[in-house]
């Protein structure tokens, strides 16, 4: 049997995933972009908030309560492959790929839900 402190000790060992995620309304494509160093805070903070209607994201509420739940997705589009070399910087990989999907989703205006290309999240 696992001991209190065996399970906090995996806990904290555990690896935290980061990477790219979206929030998807499948009715009319618009994506809110989203990327951070721990991606299941982010992902469950939006759900949330959309769910209580006081998503900080007025476009994104509306549609949510227009639409309806069932017509968004919630997942994670790429993580960052984390690489066991001294020169690895995790911020750096995740910066790239926000480029990289920033650039491929264009996800502003008609296509989405985004202000501005700040999409990291704490």
């Amino acid at each position: 049997m696992k001991t209190r402190k065996n399970i906090h000790m995996e806990y904290k060992e555990r690896i935290i995933p980061a990477g790219i995620f979206q929030v998807k309304n499948i009715a009319n494509g618009k994506v809110l972009l989203g990327s951070s160093l721990n991606l299941e805070g982010p992902l469950n903070r939006h759900k949330f908030m959309l769910k209580i209607g006081s998503h900080t994201n007025k476009e994104l509420q509306k549609e949510w309560s227009e639409f309806g739940a069932d017509q968004f997705i919630f997942e994670i589009l790429e993580l960052v492959n984390v690489k066991d070399d001294p020169n690895f910087n995790l911020k750096d990989e995740l910066t790239l790929l926000e480029q990289i999907w920033l650039e491929k989703l264009q996800p502003f205006g008609e296509r989405g839900y985004n202000i501005n290309e700040r999409i990291r999240e704490a």
